[in-house]
């Protein structure tokens, strides 16, 4: 018998039993997720940090932003692979990222730079020039 079919049916198996969402809660153990990313909230701004080593080419990255989404892509190189590894800690390769920001951002107000191994975006918090609430008219009508 086929040990891949066997592992496939296994985790069917385990999907049915505890759920379809049950793997992403261990992905990030098993595979840990690139890049690193640290968000922080200031008034109206959202400061991301993400961990990007070894960047030398500014374009072999892209981030987007939008409305509530910011998503990162690129490749992560640390250009250093001399002998044989030891011990490898350092996370590379290709990377796609999506994180959901806590609140909308505005299109016209995106800034990102790069400095020792870091991306910092700086966004900030789109507000809404209409109010949503609404008065609503109530009609007098002659009808019982």
């Amino acid at each position: 018998m086929d040990p891949f079919k066997q592992m496939s049916d296994w985790r069917k198996n385990m999907d049915h039993f505890f759920g379809e969402n049950f793997w992403n809660e261990f992905e990030n153990i098993i595979k840990p997720t690139i890049p690193q990313i640290n968000i922080y909230q200031q008034d109206h701004e959202l400061i991301c940090v993400a961990s990007i080593p070894g960047l030398t080419d500014l374009n072999k990255i892209d981030i987007y932003v939008d409305h509530a989404t910011l998503e990162l892509k690129g490749d992560i190189d640390i250009g250093y692979a001399v002998g044989t590894v030891v011990k490898e800690e350092i996370l590379q390769g290709v990377f796609e990222r999506t994180i959901t920001l806590p609140y909308p951002v505005r299109r016209d107000k995106i800034n990102a730079t790069y400095q020792n191994g870091l991306v910092i975006i700086h966004l900030h918090r789109l507000i809404s020039d209409e109010s949503s609430r609404n008065k609503v008219n109530i009609r007098l009508t002659d009808e019982t």
